[in-house]
């Protein structure tokens, strides 16, 4: 009896699940979501190469997976489905601490593998067992069979990846325009894949299965060319920026050697005029020879500052060290203290170097006027207020310049219009009032001008000083 029993219920279990049974479906949607999300996060952080913990994994999967089952419950389908797409890069950007472009592409990486799959898989389905596509997936075991091959295959496809280190790395250092073209090249794939599974949806009949392969293996062959040409095309740029970084170091470094070389020439020179003051008892003479002897040693000093080591950013080293060659061939005399990680700056890269430029050009412009040429620059974090400040201050000879009106487009204090403050300060001001952490104090004394920046962090932004 017991044995009969037993028979029965799985009898009971085979119909309830070979059956239509649109409630079972919907109900399996929830466990499906959350294995989905968690399949989905192992993918894009391996192959991005995200830095990740177990606590910011476990957050993740919860929010998006009870978001995605909220938007099912109350959001008609398929709306439901384009406000969890348009959230989901906003949650993973938030959670994993990276761009928003690289959270996009985190959120089409897996979408496009689970279509390509969903396609493949689909039609073999609808081959093999002679069926219809509503039959695949109003009958709960036809649908929970499918599914389950597509997040199997994803998962091993995370494990091959992980285990031969596949990882894209290039996605923070290409250009806008780069950018533009693969975010162009993914929504071109989803619409292909899009329009393969509607073919395979409608025309089951009509398509052999030669066809749908080659079409699966054209499409995915496609995505594989385009993604290495463009990571070919961001080495060929990378490389040359580094190119250039490398023969703007030369620069300074033979700048440096000649420096060396003539303060070794001259050291005897230097101590016969240092003991000639010392034997005269000339107290005064000597001071002024050894502010002279200090400011040629403060030059060498700046030239080992001006090194990728302690300038660890490319693009702010390209900019700090073509200005620095500009401005020593104008004899300007420029002292650089840098005392921070410029890769960890509380601002965009792209932001910080435009801000940079624009200020050394107008310190550039602004000192080249003087007799007394001087620019002093210095990075350094705040621990007091946990801010981070650079400051850029020169020497000027238009001491009536209204430091109110420098940020006004086409403001300028000269005739001919050509202001060290003209149009790159109003710039400068637009990038200021897009981000609440930055402030940027402008003052001026009877020597110096000087602008200072000052960059909080995100999550303190409403607390600034």
């Amino acid at each position: 009896m017991e044995i009969l029993r037993i028979i029965s219920f799985i009898i009971n279990i085979w119909m309830f699940l070979t059956t239509e049974n649109t409630s079972l479906i919907d109900f399996l949607t929830f466990p499906f979501l959350i294995f989905e999300t968690i399949v989905s996060m192992l993918i894009f952080t391996t192959i991005l190469n995200i830095n990740t913990t177990i606590k910011q994994k476990t957050l993740y999967v919860l929010l998006v997976s009870l978001l995605g089952i909220l938007s099912n419950l109350f959001i008609p389908k398929p709306f439901g489905t384009y406000i969890h797409m348009i959230i989901s890069p906003i949650i993973i950007m938030m959670f994993f601490d990276i761009s928003l472009f690289k959270s996009i592409v985190a959120e089409i990486i897996p979408l496009i593998i689970t279509s390509i799959l969903e396609t493949l898989f689909l039609r073999l389905y609808l081959i093999i067992f002679n069926i219809q596509y509503q039959t695949v997936i109003s009958i709960p075991l036809y649908r929970l069979t499918l599914v389950f091959i597509i997040y199997f295959v994803m998962f091993l496809l995370y494990r091959i990846s992980a285990t031969f280190n596949f990882k894209i790395n290039f996605l923070d250092y290409i250009n806008f325009k780069s950018k533009r073209i693969l975010i162009i090249n993914f929504i071109l794939g989803l619409i292909t894949i899009a329009t393969q599974f509607y073919l395979i949806v409608f025309f089951n009949n009509n398509l052999p299965l030669f066809i749908v392969l080659l079409s699966t293996i054209s499409l995915v062959t496609y995505f594989i060319i385009s993604i290495f040409s463009l990571t070919k095309t961001t080495k060929l740029e990378l490389t040359t920026r580094d190119l250039e970084e490398t023969r703007l170091y030369n620069q300074s470094l033979i700048i440096l050697h000649d420096s060396v070389r003539c303060f070794k020439h001259d050291f005897h020179n230097i101590l016969q005029a240092i003991g000639g003051y010392i034997d005269k008892k000339d107290l005064d003479g000597l001071e002024k020879y050894y502010s002279q002897l200090v400011t040629d040693c403060q030059r060498v000093n700046n030239l080992t500052t001006l090194g990728p080591e302690t300038i660890n950013n490319p693009a702010i080293y390209g900019i700090l060290a073509s200005k620095y060659l500009i401005a020593d061939e104008i004899g300007i005399q420029i002292n650089l203290e840098v005392f921070l990680n410029l890769n960890k700056l509380n601002m965009k890269i792209y932001e910080f170097s435009r801000i940079l430029g624009i200020l050394m050009d107008n310190a550039i412009e602004a000192s080249s006027e003087c007799d007394e040429k001087i620019i002093k620059i210095e990075i350094r974090k705040d621990f007091k207020v946990n801010r981070q400040i650079l400051i850029i201050q020169n020497t000027y000879n238009n001491k009536d310049i209204d430091t109110n009106k420098i940020f006004e487009k086409g403001y300028s204090s000269k005739t001919d219009n050509k202001s060290q403050h003209g149009l790159g300060l109003w710039e400068v001001k637009k990038i200021l009032n897009k981000n609440n952490n930055l402030n940027l104090f402008t003052s001026k004394d009877d020597k110096f001008f000087k602008q200072q920046l000052e960059m909080y962090e995100i999550k303190n932004k409403g607390q600034k000083s």
